[in-house]
């Protein structure tokens, strides 16, 4: 994706249940003079809604990769939740649709996430879904702030010293999301490890 955003860039939380509102909000951003057809880039995000829906993730994923096509190029991002596999969108990850892939680290189970110092668990979980998912890149999500989750923060000195060197030697690394920006600018995480996050040569830090 081009860093200098001159392509316009969409940037849109899909839950699945909003299938409808998903087709007004393209419509309402092309409304506004928002080109989508043609050099223009769009990515779409899907994550877990809320309550129970009538479309399953994977025909949303590939009904939303549809509008990919020719001189218009659709990124495709998930926010599945660690273990792998995610109970809900497992099968749609199996794709390879997905372009990005922030995976959860939080608010998980104990064998996800970093944990008195031992990276041990989180480094076999990211193992697995790096070796397991055919998405382009995976990256690392993490909470900005104790405040941000109910467990899985990882403090800066901890994350660039013991856990990134362990998982930066991967094809698939993309670099780390961070939930949420809210958080991130009252503790300026990433501030503190944006000089870690080094992807072909730039850095990456996704705030979802």
């Amino acid at each position: 994706m081009d860093r200098s955003l001159r392509s316009t860039l969409l940037a849109t939380v899909i839950p699945p249940s909003m299938g409808i509102w998903f087709e007004l909000d393209i419509s309402s951003c092309q409304a506004k003079g928002i080109n989508l057809s043609f050099d223009a880039e769009v990515m779409l995000h899907m994550h877990k809604g809320m309550g129970m829906c009538d479309l399953t993730p994977l025909s949303v994923v590939r009904y939303l990769k549809d509008y990919s096509k020719k001189g218009r190029k659709v990124y495709l991002t998930a926010a599945p939740q660690c273990p792998y596999p995610d109970a809900w969108m497992g099968n749609a990850l199996k794709t390879g649709l997905f372009d990005y892939v922030w995976v959860q680290f939080y608010n998980t189970n104990p064998p996800c996430q970093y944990a008195s110092g031992s990276i041990t668990n989180l480094k076999n979980a990211w193992n697995q879904w790096t070796s397991s998912v055919p998405a382009d890149k995976i990256f690392l999500g993490l909470p900005a702030s104790t405040n941000a989750a109910g467990s899985g923060f990882i403090p800066a000195s901890d994350l660039t010293s013991k856990v990134l060197p362990a998982i930066k030697g991967s094809p698939k690394y993309g670099g780390v999301m961070l939930w949420s920006r809210y958080y991130d600018l009252q503790t300026g995480y990433s501030s503190s490890i944006k000089k870690c996050l080094e992807v072909d040569q730039s850095y990456v830090i996704m705030h979802y």
